[in-house]
């Protein structure tokens, strides 16, 4: 009941920006105590093994957090608020909706959208460049940003999505593998890879079947060959259902990435009409997993 109603809470509500312009979201507390970790203990020698004792510790901090709420008599009142405000679905549609809204005025607009989503480079975007940057966006933080942390509930209760959202802060931004973090980054990227096995295959399930779509062959072609362990099954799904082919060439830090296509059949020339689509989409998973909460609160 507590997941039905955080749930139905975001999706009315998302993330009001009166609240959060006068105090700091979670995400951003989140942030700071990663912040903080990396100043303190990401030096010297040993640094992989420092950097795993800081994702212990965040993990246990998570854990820790989530019980004590949860543990407050307050008949699941301040659970619920908790995680309404840890599944960020209606953050995500609103950000990626906004992408074609820019799109359609201008292809400057959309990249100044688009950027606010993806850490590639958007300067040379074109218009396609900037529709399929989206999209990608939507499946990924579909996968981490709304199934994990639903998932992580379920199995966990509270003390299971605090925990979830504070090791997914934790790679975000220190889970890179550039000389800074290579070392000190490397458990919170690898325990992130590992929380999000299942919610990012279960992703790319539900995506198929709300569209009628269950043909697992291309999932499991394309989906191996994504730079990343997880987000290739979210957007190997989402790509046969737009007939969009997505990953693809992109560019970081001035640095082009020839990356391998998803579902490579597909259109290589998607729009603002494709990212509306993806964000239906997103909404169409949302509602299985309301379904799911109200099945498992009638049983």
């Amino acid at each position: 009941m507590i997941l039905i109603a955080a749930l139905l809470l975001d999706a009315a509500f998302g993330e009001p920006r009166q609240i959060w312009d006068r105090i700091p979201h979670p995400a951003v507390l989140m942030g700071r105590l990663v912040a903080f970790a990396d100043q303190r203990f990401n030096c010297g020698a040993e640094r992989r093994l420092r950097g795993s004792l800081v994702t212990m510790g965040l993990l246990a901090t998570g854990l820790a957090t989530g019980w004590l709420i949860h543990a407050l008599p307050d008949h699941g009142v301040l659970e619920a608020l908790a995680v309404a405000i840890l599944v960020a679905q209606k953050s995500l549609v609103d950000h990626v909706r906004a992408v074609a809204v820019g799109l359609r005025r201008s292809v400057l607009e959309g990249r100044r959208a688009v950027a606010m989503i993806v850490g590639r480079d958007t300067a040379e975007m074109t218009g396609p460049d900037i529709a399929r940057a989206a999209i990608e966006s939507a499946a990924e933080n579909l996968s981490d940003g709304v199934v994990a942390p639903v998932f992580w509930y379920m199995v966990l209760g509270l003390p299971g999505i605090v925990a979830y959202k504070l090791i997914n802060t934790a790679d975000s931004m220190i889970g890179h593998m550039t000389p800074r973090y290579r070392e000190f980054g490397w458990a919170a990227a690898r325990l992130d890879d590992l929380l999000n096995l299942v919610p990012a295959r279960l992703t790319a399930l539900v995506i198929g079947l709300t569209h009628g779509w269950v043909d697992p062959r291309p999932v499991l072609r394309d989906a191996p060959k994504h730079r990343s362990p997880n987000a290739g099954w979210p957007e190997s799904a989402l790509a046969p259902v737009l007939n969009v082919a997505l990953s693809g060439p992109r560019s970081y830090n001035g640095v082009r990435k020839d990356y391998p296509w998803v579902w490579p059949e597909g259109r290589r020339d998607p729009g603002p009409d494709d990212i509306d689509a993806a964000a239906n989409a997103l909404w169409r998973v949302w509602a299985v997993l309301l379904a799911v909460a109200v099945v498992l609160a009638l049983t």
